[in-house]
């Protein structure tokens, strides 16, 4: 049983990870140093992606499960919990790279829009 409630602890983060990639750059709104750890983050998300890599957080996952007397999991977390949502064909090379792509434009977006943000509070405020 606790083998399993480490498992499912991992699994939370890892998927904690995820949204503050794609969604973190948001939270600079509220507190400056953000960046600091969320570009790092979103950096590491995308070269895993990129160079087809799997997480640490996944094999992790799969030894905790399998010491808990489950299954583990081939592949990696986006494979495995978010792929048969959304691409139920599986992951390829080019989802991979469609993934990062993702993850980029999505913070690009998001640090584009607290600029935007910032910019023009201060404009409308003179």
């Amino acid at each position: 049983m606790l083998w399993q409630a480490l498992a499912d602890l991992v699994l939370l983060i890892h998927f904690g990870f995820i949204v503050f990639v794609l969604l973190g750059a948001f939270l600079t709104i509220w507190w400056r140093w953000i960046p600091w750890v969320h570009l790092p983050a979103a950096l590491w998300a995308a070269a895993l992606e990129f160079g087809g890599w799997i997480c640490p957080l996944t094999p992790l996952e799969n030894r905790l499960r399998q010491a808990g007397g489950e299954a583990g999991y081939g592949g990696g977390f986006i494979e495995h919990y978010a792929l048969p949502l959304i691409y139920p064909a599986g992951l390829t090379p080019e989802v991979q790279v469609v993934l990062g792509l993702v993850v980029i434009l999505m913070n690009l977006g998001a640090y584009g829009f607290v600029w935007w943000r910032k910019n023009h509070l201060i404009t409308s405020k003179e």
